[in-house]
């Protein structure tokens, strides 16, 4: 296939092998395999949540074995420990596999390259998981460790989108820039907010401020120590991504509210954030409560995610960006 291309190619301009790159189709087995990949990335951040909200972190003191086998009795916190073990190899082997996959078969040049960048994350996350056990859970390291975690989901849910048959890739800057930048500086936020979420639980911040909605009893408190300032830095954190994806949404149904598209990741993410708010209300209240506590650290990634989405497909709304590639080049008409 790419043998002919490359003979197809001479004498095409820059424009029409741009056009050409467009038309060509990923399997839809791999866009599934995509979707099965990322959705095994979040189900490894809540099983994660579940080591730290257990206390379970070195309920296996050694690794990358444990207790010196590869599988030990699961009682207790080995339960959680090894099975997020168990869980993250799986989750490696998957995206090893992906990467094959997505070279063998006839593919965007981007997947593929952000396959392989697949394999390198989840190499240092494992990494990352293994020092966090052998220097004790050091908070700086289990926290680089939580972030690297929602970096990967961004990478396997962008591949997720990326892979999708219909996806071509863009021949046009976005229709709507001031949308496309809104939702990648709203995914931005958002990630900074769980990097503040990841460095509070690991350094014991999540109860500093112990009532809510207000903290310490007032709007805001006595900065008295470190976990307070941590604490209270994440829900300053909450409000601006409450306020950043109200904002974006409110533009994206606005201007696209025939793109279902992009109007779907929107709603999502509003109702999340809804979700999410209730879940911090809850895990205070229930004085870090196993399920709320985790069920919190979940849905956060999967506010993350639905807004790579959203990002993703903003950069391709209105008919310069959503016109199909086939229709174009069948009619010889290229958007102005």
């Amino acid at each position: 296939m790419r043998s002919l291309l490359r003979c197809g190619d001479v004498g095409m301009t820059a424009d029409d092998r741009q056009m050409q790159t467009a038309t060509a189709r990923t399997p839809g087995w791999l866009h599934a395999f995509a979707l099965v990949l990322a959705a095994s990335t979040l189900a490894l951040i809540f099983i994660g949540g579940l080591v730290t909200s257990t206390g379970s972190g070195l309920a296996v003191p050694d690794w990358p074995l444990s207790f010196g086998q590869f599988f030990p009795r699961m009682v207790g916190g080995v339960f959680y420990e090894h099975g997020h073990r168990m869980a993250a190899t799986a989750v490696g082997a998957l995206t090893v596999a992906f990467a094959i996959a997505a070279r063998l078969v006839e593919t965007h040049v981007i997947v593929r390259r952000l396959a392989l960048a697949a394999i390198g994350l989840i190499v240092a996350q494992g990494l990352l998981g293994g020092l966090t056990v052998l220097f004790l859970l050091p908070p700086a390291i289990s926290s680089a460790h939580g972030c690297l975690a929602q970096a990967f989901l961004c990478l396997t849910v962008a591949l997720a989108v990326l892979t999708h048959p219909d996806w071509t890739p863009a021949i046009r800057p976005p229709a709507d820039p001031g949308l496309a930048g809104l939702t990648l500086a709203t995914a931005a936020v958002v990630y900074v907010q769980l990097v503040l979420g990841a460095v509070m639980r690991h350094t014991g911040a999540g109860l500093a401020i112990p009532d809510f909605p207000l903290a310490l009893g007032r709007v805001i408190p006595p900065f008295l120590s470190p976990a307070i300032v941590i604490h209270f830095l994440h829900r300053v954190g909450a409000l601006a991504v409450t306020t950043m994806v109200v904002w974006s949404a409110v533009r994206t149904l606005r201007t696209h509210a025939g793109d279902p598209g992009v109007v779907r990741p929107a709603l999502a993410a509003m109702a999340l954030v809804a979700v999410q708010i209730t879940l911090g209300a809850l895990t205070i209240w229930t004085r870090k409560a196993v399920l709320p506590t985790t069920a919190h650290v979940a849905v956060g990634a999967a506010i993350l995610g639905t807004i790579v989405v959203w990002a993703l497909r903003a950069r391709r709304t209105g008919p310069a960006a959503t016109g199909s590639a086939r229709t174009l080049l069948a009619t010889g008409r290229v958007p102005a």
